[in-house]
């Protein structure tokens, strides 16, 4: 079998030990199981160069045979993984480099350093299911003397539609808790490389300026999911404090994608899932509002009640994720950011077919102005006109992160510098008014607005400082030159 390049289409959901049993005897699917043992070496070198250039190189042994195999690893849609494929026999487990492969091309004479850094073990149970392969694997990972288990179920497309694979997702989730996967089993072996996982900031969107308005939002949705998915379990396993925040951001910034992206969101479901992603940002939010309490009180018998308040509102927390309610939702996000009717209805086609970059400095231009029109007076503003103020410049903020890519000329990245500062510093400034505004609820809320202790924490006295400087952050964004012009 010569190299040959396909395209894969599939999807991930990760399983506990106990749900990859349920699936495996619910009877969902009418035949027996294909049963493969596997053992799959992935390859790199010392710099990680292929990583880097968003490839993995394996090979895996089934039995007797060998296959090597090429993907491009580091796109990866999340929970739609379609990506081309290079796969062919070998005799042994030394990779074949030739000029057929991408590689020699993108890396160079560092070829020549490509060797094993990981491995994979894994005892897979494969079945076809109206054009579906179905693949339940149990296994682990393996890097020098770490690893990290294996419990995942791929479903991957042979035809018919795409639908069907979200469809399936859902009766495989209805029968034992399966939540979206983000990574394959090529970028956890990497991450068991470098230390610990700990809290997934928003990184760069890669966004090119031949892109149209909806490919754009297609990469930014996405991004927002992942990052919602790489927090999840470091909140449920570790009730982790910076996860729960950037998890909370990654939702709020997919929101605000929403946002940004209305005018070519035709087909109405935007609506339903963006209120799904308020109710669970709100879940979250109970948990990370006694957070920033916490950290703010001192030593004492009020901070031990909120810390007292704090487990058990993580508690909840973990609830509300596991959830099916929530589960759906990112099954449902997925299936709408990759197939939805937005893609196709009349209503917005216009705008979804416009370059990228007119669409950001369309976008940009709109939420500058709202803020800069919110903003005027700021110091004399109530607490919800200035809390739609923080929204606006939240959403300008993201608009801003989201479109930096199509903005890479020197000059555009020096104002863009200058402008998301400024952004930060207002926004800063508003958050602490915000955190004054909604202590008391909170305290009120766990019957600790009487405590003796609680007055240092509502902040009363720092108000006119804060709403001061406010201003004065205000005016220094209108008066920042805008780097889309």
């Amino acid at each position: 079998m010569t190299a040959g390049e396909i395209e894969e289409v599939e999807m991930k959901l990760e399983l506990s030990a106990e749900a990859a049993d349920a699936v495996e005897t619910s009877g969902l699917f009418s035949v027996e199981p294909v049963i493969v043992r596997q053992h799959a070496i992935y390859f790199d070198t010392p710099d990680h160069a292929l990583f880097e250039a968003g490839l993995s190189l394996r090979i895996r042994r089934n039995g007797d045979r060998r296959i090597q195999t090429i993907k491009v690893d580091g796109g990866a849609a999340t929970g739609l993984f379609v990506r081309p494929e290079w796969e062919w026999d070998v005799e042994d487990d030394r990779p074949m480099l030739d000029d057929t492969t991408p590689i020699p091309a993108l890396i160079g004479k560092k070829v020549a350093e490509i060797a094993p850094l990981f491995t994979v073990e894994n005892e897979r149970r494969i079945w076809e299911h109206d054009s579906i392969e179905i693949a339940l694997d149990r296994g682990r990972i393996v890097a020098g003397e770490r690893e990290t288990p294996v419990r995942e179920i791929e479903l991957e497309q042979k035809g018919g539609d795409l639908a069907a694979l979200f469809a399936l997702a859902r009766r495989i989730d209805a029968v034992a808790p399966a939540h979206l996967g983000v990574l394959s089993k090529a970028q956890r072996g990497y991450r068991l490389l470098g230390p610990a996982p700990t809290a997934a900031k928003a990184g760069p969107i890669a966004l090119a300026v031949t892109m149209t308005a909806a490919d754009a939002f297609l990469t930014i949705a996405r991004a927002c999911l992942k990052q919602f998915r790489l927090n999840e379990p470091l909140v449920l396993d570790h009730d982790d404090p910076d996860a729960l925040h950037q998890a909370r951001v990654a939702l709020r910034r997919l929101r605000s994608a929403l946002s940004i992206h209305k005018p070519m969101l035709g087909d109405g479901r935007a609506k339903t899932l963006n209120g799904e992603l308020r109710w669970l940002a709100g879940e979250l939010g109970k948990a990370r509002d006694l957070d920033v309490l916490v950290e703010r009180a001192t030593d004492g018998p009020l901070r031990d009640r909120l810390g007292q308040a704090r487990v058990v509102a993580y508690a909840n927390a973990a609830v509300v994720l596991r959830s099916d309610r929530a589960r759906t939702l990112m099954i449902d996000l997925a299936e709408w950011i990759a197939i939805g009717e937005w893609r196709s209805a009349p209503d917005g086609q216009e705008t979804r077919d416009l370059p990228a970059r007119e669409f950001a400095a369309k976008a940009l231009d709109r939420f500058r102005r709202k803020v800069k029109k919110g903003g005027r007076d700021l110091e004399d503003l109530d607490d919800e006109a200035r809390h739609e103020v923080r929204k606006a410049a939240k959403k300008l903020r993201y608009a801003a992160e989201f479109f930096a890519a199509l903005y890479e000329r020197k000059r555009e990245r020096r104002r863009h510098k200058q402008f998301v500062g400024a952004l930060e510093a207002l926004q800063d400034q508003l958050g602490a008014l915000n955190d004054l505004a909604t202590a008391p609820d909170v305290l009120n809320g766990l019957g600790l607005a009487d405590d003796p202790q609680a007055v240092a924490l509502l902040g009363a006295d720092k108000k006119a400082d804060l709403l001061e400087t406010a201003a004065e952050a205000h005016d220094a964004l209108v008066d920042a030159r805008r780097f889309w012009r």
